[in-house]
């Protein structure tokens, strides 16, 4: 299976914890009361900022102005993007494409565990860990000599928990902190400097099915919004929509494997592992990075 393109150019410069919180803070804000239109002082206001600082810290995250990037958490542009998303799909399979593609950096590409090694949960294994900043929050990045196994978002409250039930998955595996080298794949991901064309590769456990679930995920581009019964059918399992929201709660990789572009055919976000917040943030970082990519390329061409 080719490896799929992805596309990771994020301003790295505002990524700690603190404006990850106040960003969110600001966006769940802002979509709970994007009918009533608040101005810029109120959303300030509701993240402790002046309006210049609060306008000036989420520009440079967004790359757009908080007024502007309202217009992507709303239920009627998450159902344009699920029509945009399922046409872009079908021409991907009819030219024969192994993803549809916009500007990118960055190759995945999944590796199932055999189930031998699922089974035995762990052992003989080596995985390497380390705690990095994003911007999108504080994240656990873990890899075996083959692969990522884990990237899990983190909240000031639950960093504890998760790093416990992170061992509990590999209760048999050698597990050692390994800041350098999940550093370097932090930096790979997030950063748009590193070197490209060189596949991140994933190496994860699960049942086939939330293989399968996983690997079509891959397909999603960038930007892109799926529903939960689209996705089904494109596997070619139709009534199995309820399964595959099940298989999505279990993704054991975020963001490299975008469960965060599933939604609720009536254009609700629906569910998130790593919280209701982090998925409208993503969803609308990337919408928003897309706008950002079609007007340098209209100006290129001009």
């Amino acid at each position: 299976m080719k490896p799929v393109q992805m596309n990771f150019l994020i301003e790295t410069s505002t990524s700690d914890a603190e404006t990850y919180e106040r960003i969110a803070q600001a966006i769940a804000f802002m979509r709970q009361n994007h009918l009533n239109q608040p101005d810029l002082a109120t959303i300030a206001q509701q993240v402790h900022l002046s309006e210049y600082h609060f306008q000036r810290l989420f520009t440079r995250w967004a790359g757009i102005s908080p007024k502007h990037f309202v217009q992507y958490l709303t239920v009627e542009y998450a159902k344009s993007k699920i029509a945009e998303t399922a046409n872009l799909l079908d021409l991907t399979a009819e030219v024969g494409l192994s993803s549809p593609g916009r500007l990118h950096d960055l190759f995945v590409k999944l590796e199932a565990m055999s189930p031998g090694e699922f089974k035995a949960g762990g052992i003989g294994l080596q995985i390497g860990y380390g705690i990095h900043p994003t911007p999108f929050g504080d994240c656990l990045i873990a890899t075996t000599p083959r692969g990522i196994c884990n990237l899990h978002f983190l909240d000031i409250t639950s960093k504890d928990a998760v790093e416990q039930a992170f061992r509990l998955e590999w209760a048999n595996a050698d597990i050692r902190q390994d800041q350098q080298a999940t550093q370097e794949i932090c930096d790979r991901i997030f950063e748009p400097s590193t070197t490209k064309n060189k596949p991140l590769v994933l190496h994860v456990k699960g049942t086939n099915f939330q293989i399968q679930v996983w690997r079509a995920l891959l397909s999603v581009p960038f930007g892109g919004i799926t529903t939960y019964q689209g996705l089904a059918a494109g596997m070619g399992r139709p009534t199995a929509a309820r399964a595959v929201g099940n298989a999505l709660g279990s993704n054991p990789v975020a963001y490299l494997i975008p469960c965060h572009r599933v939604i609720r055919e009536s254009g609700e976000f629906g569910g998130f592992r790593w919280g209701l917040e982090r998925k409208t943030v993503l969803l609308g970082w990337e919408a928003s990075r897309n706008q950002n990519q079609n007007q340098n390329r209209e100006q290129d061409l001009t």
